[in-house]
């Protein structure tokens, strides 16, 4: 049978065809999907870690047990599981562990543009990319068999366009895999000084295998058409070559990223008389050619930065540019803005309003950082506001102790933000940190985390109470408040800026999103009342607006929750 299937949901579908058991990951924009997806087959126990890390390391711990594993991230979560990652490249595996990266080319979920290749290379580990949904799925059944062949964890690298499209699936049965037997192992598993030096040594004969077996596999394939120019390319980028430039040049096309092959490179390179290199982000294959001394063309046409497109590669190779229609007019942009009834903006606006600095986190709420708000500071990585907050303050002292706050969302929060907060009980700086718990992982889709008492299933799960970890940690003063009541929200954060301990604010209301939440009728403008002095519009609120001078509410959007009523102060807008 065949099915349409988005790049991810048939890496799930691979997963399951494998004959994987175990699946532990973070959710992260454009990865998300495959955990889910693979959560709804009961063949596989699948779960959200508190992080990548840990992700990473249970997923480990499941192979050494015999059971074929997998995690999953996006890119800047690599980063996050990069300690283990270095590491279960030296003791290898007993079932097969797959492990998916997905890029962001274009940065359009992400902080950075950063080039999972490098983890590859630097870790020493083999890496497949597949180009379309079709290939999702049998390269990740394939990585099963090449790891356990190999003795090595197989990353597979996505990117956003492949993870989100969609093409032809073939559905099979599901592989009859049996966990293997525990044996213990130490000379293979523990990694202490003795025992990994001679693991480095096989991980170097490792590579050399590895490099040997890409020169045949039939995830490396040449497609033979024009000897005048050849095409070496992978992953997306062959996708949009052969859109561009057709049966017109032959390709060299790569499944097998890391390590790469060198006679499969010379041979396909003296067939052609002019070699384009066509990869996104870094120039991982071009600097592997120049050092087989092949002579290519490649990032001086297309660059460093951003995603490569069908019309790039039509221009910079024939010369083609796309017609484009312009508009005359100035066509107003249309920013990314916290959803009407956000729980985020009363308290972003309390923040602007009073001119505190805040050093912002990764997830929905970073979106304060825009128009009109313009509450953030600085945003770096997961859990980072804690960290660099208590870094801000010890350099620029009392002062600033009184007008910084750091915010992190509840998941957030638990995946790398608990560290940060321990670091400031344990070194002390009087330094406010404001937890946005919204009940649920906003940015990626509302995934369940721990604390809302719910797992990836659904099913009830244990769930951390934010007050007494904190309180656990060492910060004792600790206090919730209503993001929707702005004047108690406003007097919670000054007040805890004044004092001269740390403290924690858990500014906690429900996601608007969430299908459970249910919402006060929309509220609407009394036109006779309204003075058409915009004070509303500071909120940022995208069911407001400004028409014939006067405010009005979209009442489709309108969740009802009040804020913009505190704005008013001449009660026009009205129940």
């Amino acid at each position: 049978m065949k099915k349409l299937m988005l790049g991810n949901e048939a890496f799930a579908r691979g997963l399951y065809e494998g004959g994987c058991t175990y699946v532990s990951s973070y959710p992260g924009t454009p990865s998300t999907e495959i955990t889910e997806c693979a959560a709804k087959y009961d063949e596989i126990y699948a779960e959200w870690a508190p992080n990548e890390k840990v992700a990473m390391e249970t997923a480990l711990g499941a192979s050494i047990a015999g059971a074929r594993s997998f995690c999953g991230m996006k890119h800047v979560g690599l980063n996050v599981a990069a300690d283990p990652l270095y590491t279960a490249a030296y003791t290898g595996v007993t079932g097969g562990m797959v492990i998916a990266v997905a890029d962001d080319p274009g940065m359009h979920s992400s902080q950075n543009e950063q080039d999972s290749r490098h983890h590859a290379i630097a870790s020493k580990v083999m890496m497949l990319e597949p180009s379309d949904s079709s290939e999702c799925k049998e390269f990740t059944k394939e990585a099963f068999e090449l790891s356990e062949r190999f003795d090595t964890p197989v990353i597979v690298r996505l990117s956003t366009r492949v993870s989100h499209s969609q093409s032809i699936v073939e559905v099979c049965d599901r592989e009859d895999y049996k966990i293997k037997d525990y044996v213990k192992n130490p000379q293979k598993y523990v990694m202490m000084p003795a025992f990994a030096k001679g693991r480095h040594v096989f991980v170097e004969e490792r590579t050399r295998k590895i490099a040997e077996f890409a020169e045949t596999s039939s995830l490396n394939r040449v497609e033979l058409n024009d000897s005048k120019v050849g095409v070496i390319t992978s992953g997306a980028a062959y996708q949009y070559a052969r859109e561009a430039l057709g049966d017109s040049v032959s390709y060299l096309k790569l499944g097998i990223v890391n390590p790469l092959p060198e006679k499969l490179f010379t041979d396909f390179a003296a067939k052609c008389d002019k070699i384009y290199v066509i990869e996104e982000l870094d120039d991982i294959i071009e600097t592997h050619c120049k050092k087989l001394g092949i002579n290519v063309t490649g990032k001086e046409l297309f660059g460093y930065i951003g995603e490569i497109s069908q019309s790039v590669i039509a221009e910079k190779i024939c010369g083609k540019k796309a017609e484009y229609k312009e508009f005359p007019e100035n066509v107003p942009v249309r920013p990314p803005v916290m959803c009407a009834g956000c729980p985020h903006r009363g308290l972003f606006y309390v923040l602007s309003k009073n001119k505190i600095t805040v050093s912002g986190d990764i997830g929905c709420y970073t979106l304060g950082a825009a128009a009109p708000l313009n509450a953030m500071d600085s945003t770096i990585c997961m859990g980072a506001s804690i960290s660099a907050l208590h870094g801000f303050n010890k350099v620029r002292g009392e002062e600033a102790e009184k007008h910084t706050v750091a915010v992190i969302g509840d998941s957030t929060f638990m995946h790398s933000g608990m560290t940060g907060l321990v670091n400031i009980a344990y070194n002390a700086t009087n330094s406010t940190v404001i937890i946005l718990d919204n009940s649920i992982t906003g940015m990626t889709g509302h995934q369940q985390n721990p604390t809302t008492g719910k797992n990836l299933k659904g099913d009830p799960a244990a769930a951390v109470n934010l007050e007494e970890l904190c309180r656990a940690i060492g910060i004792k003063r600790v206090r919730v408040t209503d993001p929707y009541n702005m004047a108690e929200t406003e007097k919670a954060v000054l007040e805890e800026l004044a004092v001269q301990e740390p403290s924690v604010i858990i500014s906690r209301r429900p996601c608007a999103l969430l299908k459970h939440v249910k919402h006060k009728p929309a509220l609407k403008v009394n036109a006779d009342k309204c003075r058409g002095c915009k004070a509303c519009l500071k909120i940022g609120c995208p069911a407001v607006s400004m028409k014939g001078g006067k405010a009005v509410i979209e009442h489709t959007q309108c969740v009802g929750c009040g804020i913009c009523t505190e704005m008013c102060k001449f009660g026009a807008i009205e129940q």
